[in-house]
């Protein structure tokens, strides 16, 4: 394989909109989009294969394995509204070149299906600490996108220089380039490889966007878990650093680091 490639099955979509979640930040983008393809019951049409991603396979049950792929789903939407695409992933590229090349790809082809919008899926990293209220920042390649989810509860960023890395972040530009509207909503975080906190309130926002309510399931199960281990861990921390040691420790997960 010298290129990046998209197999697909032919499938006929009403002005479909599309939703990226692929590995990032506090896992933020996976977890949106494989909760949102369960609780739609999406199914998968396409598959892309590319030599930027990592030359590996994944193992499966009873000794299959899979080559490491992005994979697009669709789900129908209720009373004539857009169908929703969901784009998952096992990985984004590994090189600048093949950042260029597959979101370029990405987005040629959800405009060759009649997609109307693209929304990308990342975390904001607000450092090393917890954060217990999550906000949902946003940008957009034009003012109408950007009203919209700010209709929607997304705070535009203000924080001008700093860089959206990857997928979330150049699938936008690309959109820009080939005159389709998209935005990347990214939800506040901080210390976790996995943020379902952040991940919630975000698709609270994605429930907003496609006009049905999609409940938090899995994801509030994991918060819940996550915020437990968090407490336990300061607990157990401000017991080995009591306050007469120097070390003011509280409990409160966002302390943490």
């Amino acid at each position: 394989m010298k290129d990046t490639k998209i197999y697909y099955k032919k499938t006929k979509l009403n002005k479909p909109i599309l939703f990226v979640g692929l590995p990032g930040i506090g896992s933020i983008g996976s977890l949106v989009a494989e909760h949102l393809r369960k609780e739609l019951g999406a199914k998968k049409f396409a598959t892309l294969y590319s030599p930027h991603f990592p030359y590996q396979i994944l193992m499966l049950k009873n000794g299959a394995f899979r080559m490491i792929s992005n994979r697009f789903f669709y789900a129908k939407g209720r009373q004539g509204k857009s169908d929703v695409v969901i784009l998952l992933g096992d990985a984004q590229p590994l090189t600048p070149e093949g950042q260029y090349e597959v979101n370029e790809k990405i987005v040629e082809f959800f405009k060759h299906l009649g997609g109307t919008k693209i929304y990308t899926i990342g975390g904001f990293s607000m450092g090393a600490n917890y954060v217990k209220s999550p906000k949902v920042f946003g940008l957009a390649t034009d003012p109408s996108t950007m009203t919209k989810i700010k209709g929607y509860g997304v705070t535009p960023t203000e924080a001008t220089g700093m860089s959206v890395l990857g997928s979330a972040g150049m699938i936008v530009a690309f959109s820009k380039k080939h005159k389709m509207g998209a935005a990347c909503i990214m939800g506040e975080t901080g210390m976790l490889d996995v943020d379902a906190n952040s991940a919630k309130a975000v698709l609270q926002v994605v429930s907003k966007i496609i006009g049905r309510q999609i409940k938090p399931g899995s994801i509030e199960k994991l918060r819940g878990e996550t915020e437990k281990m968090l407490g336990e861990l300061a607990e157990s921390r401000q017991a080995q650093f009591p306050p007469e040691m120097g070390q003011q420790f509280k409990g409160d997960p966002s302390y943490i680091r």
